[in-house]
């Protein structure tokens, strides 16, 4: 799991909105005890999103797609705006 996952459910878990409850402190034990490998938000990544063509505006959403392409890795998401920038990108739903 990218540490940019932890960090986007903590900035929204923070502004206190009413349709947001998702604790960051729990997923990150959950993705620990499940066996999930934290990643990271290295440097190459953070440049890569300067590269990426604007399929997509979310910051977090592109860093993401910028760890899994200079990984490499694959990102599973239910976000379909993701798919067109790489082939790591899997959709779930």
């Amino acid at each position: 799991f990218s540490a940019a996952s932890i960090w986007e459910i903590a900035i929204k878990a923070a502004l206190g909105r009413p349709d947001f409850s998702i604790d960051p402190d729990e997923i990150f034990k959950a993705a620990v005890t499940t066996g999930f490998v934290e990643m990271p938000v290295r440097a190459q990544a953070a440049m890569a999103v300067a590269r990426l063509p604007a399929h997509h505006r979310d910051p977090f959403d592109r860093l993401l797609v910028a760890q899994a392409m200079t990984e490499p890795a694959r990102l599973y998401t239910a976000d379909l705006q993701l798919r067109p920038y790489s082939e790591l990108v899997v959709l779930v739903s």
